[in-house]
């Protein structure tokens, strides 16, 4: 993504840090605190900055996101479909918010592959993505969508993958964080931990290799 995106679609908003805060602690508990975990398109770094492990690693196309990364992190600049500088099966958990749907079909299918290569034996990834079972009326209003996953389709494109799914959420969160919901950490805490969540359209997909 370059630099255009962040000025437009995904603008820097410091009250963003509050939620993703709380999100990472309800996602805590997928990642070993001696682990290695890696944010594929790490945008602002509001995930891997919260989440607590061993080593963390962000990688994303924009030169400019290593300036968001926190001290513990290691930020590497690179395409997320192309191979990493990293040693393969190294990394417990990969991370993904709001990726997917900027790729297409085949990008989609190097992405996992590269995940593949990633992940340890029994490594977990974690999705975050626009549900288009919930949000089609909004989905293409991001001139950034290029393709739709559903809470099923997503499934099943990972299961096709070899994945064992874990957990799937049809609706974790808003569309955007341009929502009504107050940017609030506990708001938000209290939001993942409840049964209803109004103005829901993301889900969450944890799946295991």
């Amino acid at each position: 993504m370059d630099q255009s995106y962040f000025n437009t679609r995904y603008s820097l908003d410091p009250k963003r840090v509050r939620v993703w805060k709380a999100i990472s602690e309800y996602l805590q508990e997928f990642i070993p605190l001696q682990g290695a975990v890696l944010e594929a398109g790490a945008g602002y770094c509001d995930f891997i900055n919260h989440i607590k492990a061993a080593r963390k690693y962000a990688v994303d196309i924009n030169p400019a996101v290593e300036q968001y990364c926190a001290r513990d992190v290691h930020f590497l600049h690179a395409e997320v479909t192309e191979p990493l500088a990293l040693t393969p099966h190294s990394i417990d958990v990969v991370m993904a918010s709001n990726l997917l749907e900027h790729l297409s079909d085949q990008q989609c299918s190097t992405l996992i592959d590269r995940f593949n290569e990633l992940l340890t034996e029994n490594g977990v990834l974690i999705l975050i993505q626009p549900n288009y079972y919930y949000c089609y009326r909004q989905y293409w209003d991001d001139f950034t969508h290029v393709k739709a996953f559903s809470h099923i389709s997503l499934s099943d494109f990972l299961r096709s993958r070899g994945y064992k799914i874990l957990r799937v959420e049809k609706k974790l969160l808003p569309f955007s964080f341009k929502s009504l919901l107050p940017k609030s950490y506990w708001i938000t805490k209290l939001y993942l931990a409840s049964f209803w969540r109004p103005l829901a359209k993301q889900m969450l997909i944890v799946a295991q290799r």
